[in-house]
């Protein structure tokens, strides 16, 4: 019978799960079809976060392995959301980044004892991510390249509770999704529609 936690190879003497193994590459997979704009990222990014969902129960990380099914509900609005040509990048005005920032930080400070209840490891750095994921994951289904500049902060937090975790191929998966961020960034700020948000009147 098979055994997804099962070791599938040994790096540096830390034993890298299949379970753990498949996430990352699916992660991978959806995270550069993303790069490029194309709906067929939403597909891999489902089934990454289905893994790393039951990856990241296996480490008691509540609050990140809740995060996946959020991504697994994003994926399949991203998926009809972008359409088959793909996506035509917009971004916020500097109000809604502000509002944005501002309503993560209070999500954040609200459900850290909630995580810490139920014996999260980490519930600092976990709900962190968990929170800040999710603002990221919908304004990349909704096509706003500020999306990838949160996922930088997002990846960097990522390094540090995994590390913590001894997740570390995941730690070091997380270091490169910072690089793809920056590349995701630059790449949907170039393909940036002409009519952003931030070019939007707002009426108090």
């Amino acid at each position: 019978m098979f055994n997804s936690l099962a070791v599938a190879f040994v790096a540096w003497g830390y034993e890298v799960t299949f379970l753990e193994l498949g996430a990352v590459i699916t992660a991978f997979l959806g995270i550069g079809l993303a790069i490029r704009g194309t709906r067929w990222a939403w597909p891999f990014y489902f089934l990454s976060s289905l893994l790393y969902g039951w990856l990241l129960w296996e480490f008691a990380l509540y609050g990140t392995a809740a995060l996946q099914l959020v991504f697994m509900a994003a994926a399949v609005w991203g998926w009809f959301g972008w359409g088959p040509k793909g996506i035509a990048p917009t971004t916020l005005s500097p109000r809604s980044r502000l509002i944005i920032v501002a309503g993560g930080a209070v999500a954040w400070l609200a459900l850290v004892p909630v995580l810490a209840a139920i014996g999260d490891p980490a519930p600092w750095p976990d709900t962190f991510v968990f929170v800040f994921s999710v603002i990221a994951q919908v304004l990349m289904v909704r096509e706003f390249a500020e999306a990838w500049l949160l996922w930088i902060v997002v990846n960097v937090v990522g390094v540090a509770l995994y590390a913590t975790q001894s997740l570390w191929f995941t730690s070091l998966f997380y270091a490169v999704l910072i690089i793809m961020a920056i590349v995701g960034w630059r790449s949907w700020q170039a393909r940036r529609a002409p009519t952003s948000e931030s070019a939007i009147p707002v009426t108090a």
